[in-house]
């Protein structure tokens, strides 16, 4: 299998990759995305949270989904985004691996691409019932625009 290139983006000089990460909160968790661009943020924040339920590298990309939202402000829209994978994949009995999203102004279009889940072979460890307000955040990391940050709590 090959690997695919992460996106870059840049703080000031540097050129960092995109990436995703969890945060601790109280007994929930966070799910936090990085990307050159807010649409890059928030696919590596659904991979956040794809990497709460199931390790990744154990979800086959295998059915495209296609999902839309729309919300007042970014922030609203981060918290639809993850509400929306959270039910495709709570409906379809699914979870997935890669996304790909476009935002136009308040307008979010996505492709998520997944798999059945397999309780032996996925090993779910919870189930996230849905994205919160807090610790929400949707905004450039730095004043030169070198990347944006998407990032919010997940029920668990």
């Amino acid at each position: 299998m090959q690997q695919e290139r992460q996106p870059s983006w840049h703080r000031g000089d540097v050129q960092l990759p995109a990436h995703w990460e969890h945060f601790e909160h109280g007994a929930d968790i966070g799910v936090r995305g990085l990307g050159a661009s807010m649409a890059a943020a928030f696919e590596q924040a659904a991979l956040a949270l794809t990497a709460v339920i199931a390790p990744l590298d154990s979800v086959a990309p295998r059915e495209r989904v296609d999902l839309a939202c729309e919300a007042a402000d970014d922030e609203l829209l981060f918290v639809a985004w993850l509400n929306a994978l959270i039910y495709e994949m709570a409906v379809r009995r699914m979870l997935f691996s890669r996304y790909s999203v476009a935002i136009d102004g308040a307008h979010l279009q996505a492709s998520a691409w997944g798999e059945a889940i397999s309780v032996p072979r996925h090993r779910p460890a919870v189930e996230v019932k849905g994205a919160t307000f807090t610790a929400l955040r949707v905004a450039r990391c730095d004043d030169d625009g070198g990347g944006w940050l998407a990032q919010t709590v997940v029920d668990v």
